[in-house]
């Protein structure tokens, strides 16, 4: 049986085509889903991609986290779904308070777009499992809305039960608290993450390695060995 993973597309999302294309490159099927729709298709996993759903209004994420197919997101993702935030898809699950803390505005209060060296600080989620810990990928990043922010009892947690999945390497690029670059929930099964892993899946594109292909064969390989 193929592995199904639902890409959602919301107003202004940007990168849903190159996430579907991630996935497929993996090997499991790529399964579009709109917004208004509260039907998630028997998927096994959805994927919340970047852009600036609704057009970042009020502020990034604010708006999407009423769309109706995020009401069956949040429902199936506390039932134990995986669900992967990227970019505007981690801002999206800060919002519905699937991940906590928040996301401001740069603190350069500039757009940045580079290649991010990040280190894998969590190998054990839904998402991470084919990295090893300690192990550092290059992949794209590219907002202006990505410092990562959060009360310090809440980092205190993040760190303690190990739920920081990635830290910036070479330079913090948005003053994310503790360089964080990606957090997960307790159970693992939800990631969120400011860089970009779907556009580093082919020596072709983005930076001409394939560091972000894990994030798609490691979510594959826990659904076909579920």
């Amino acid at each position: 049986m193929t592995a199904r993973i639902g890409v959602v597309t919301f107003p202004g999302t940007l990168d849903d085509r190159d996430t579907q294309r991630a996935v497929r490159v993996a090997g499991a099927e790529a399964v579009p889903l709109w917004h208004k729709d509260k039907d998630l298709k028997q998927v096994d996993a959805v994927v919340l991609p970047g852009g600036f759903s609704y057009g970042d209004y009020l502020r990034a994420g604010a708006i999407s986290r009423f769309s109706p197919v995020m009401e069956s997101v949040i429902e199936q993702a506390k039932a134990g779904m995986p669900v992967l935030g990227i970019c505007n898809g981690f801002q999206v699950l800060t919002e519905t308070h699937l991940l906590p803390g928040a996301m401001l505005r740069n603190n350069h209060l500039h757009f940045i777009c580079r290649e991010q060296k990040l280190r894998v600080e969590n190998a054990s989620t839904s998402w991470t499992a084919d990295y090893t810990a300690g192990q550092e990928i290059l992949i794209p990043l590219k907002n202006i809305d990505g410092q990562y922010t959060a009360d310090e009892r809440t980092l205190d947690m993040l760190e303690a039960e190990g739920r920081v999945a990635f830290r910036y390497l070479d330079g913090n690029p948005n003053g994310s608290l503790r360089d964080i670059a990606g957090i997960t929930n307790e159970a693992g099964n939800v990631v969120g993450l400011m860089p970009h892993p779907e556009h580093a899946v082919e020596p072709l594109i983005g930076t001409g390695r394939t560091d972000g292909l894990g994030f798609f064969t490691s979510i594959l390989k826990k659904l076909v060995n579920a």
